[in-house]
């Protein structure tokens, strides 16, 4: 059986704890994702989805419970350890892509790196290069965000995710902005670096055609995991 990269324990979350608007989010999450899964997050607007997704992308804190992370508990880490672990080991798809507009595609693919190294290298620009090519942007490497189609902009979204090699993908609603065709090639580059890297990915969707092509589903309903008939 392949290692958990994540696992959380009775994990809840609760904004203004104590004060007469005190509400619980997350209501005690049993979850863990296993080493190359490719799973899908599904569940009603309001659900508790994103901030579930915040929390293991150490974006935000539960408010009790644990999350590990490969085995770490991240209850003992740190602010700067919580930033290099996320650094290094998640990479984040977002609905709106977040690139920096007034950048080059290739630009904003070496960004984690840069950050990370503090200084540019032909290692990094090479990674960023191989990167857009494996999404097949080569050509517009050197093309603005702001000039992109919505799909280009996604797949440089998903090059820059991958810059630093991370061990888990968490994408929330990756496709939401795109027309069908769009969205099926952004999930299906999505499913080849999952097969190829072994690397787990975690998406939020509300694309049930997309869900069902994951290797596994996960429901969530009020704040928590529904083990039952999945969300549609």
């Amino acid at each position: 059986m392949a290692d958990d990269i994540i696992k959380l324990d009775k994990v809840c979350k609760v904004y203004n704890p104590g004060q007469p608007s005190e509400t619980e989010v997350l209501h005690d999450i049993d979850l863990s994702l296993a080493s190359g899964e490719f799973v899908a997050l599904i569940g009603p607007s309001g659900s508790g989805k994103s901030t579930l997704l915040n929390i293991i992308g150490l974006l935000d804190k539960p408010t009790s419970g644990r999350l590990m992370i490969k085995g770490q508990d991240t209850n003992f880490l740190g602010e700067a350890e919580i930033t290099r672990l996320r650094g290094h080991t998640i990479g984040f798809v977002f609905q709106y892509h977040y690139l920096i507009s007034a950048f080059t595609a290739l630009e904003n693919v070496m960004m984690p790196m840069l950050v990370d190294r503090g200084f540019p290298s032909a290692e990094i620009e090479k990674r960023a290069r191989d990167l857009l090519i494996r999404v097949g942007l080569e050509k517009v490497s050197g093309h603005l965000a702001m000039n992109m189609s919505g799909g280009q902009q996604q797949r440089v979204a998903i090059a820059r995710a991958l810059a630093m090699q991370p061990d888990l993908i968490l994408a929330d609603e990756p496709t939401g902005n795109l027309d069908t065709k769009s969205a099926d090639s952004v999930f299906a580059l999505m499913r080849e670096f999952n097969q190829e890297s072994g690397a787990s990915y975690l998406i939020v969707t509300h694309n049930m055609e997309l869900a069902r092509r994951c290797d596994r589903i996960i429901s969530v309903v009020d704040g928590r995991i529904d083990i039952g008939r999945p969300y549609a």
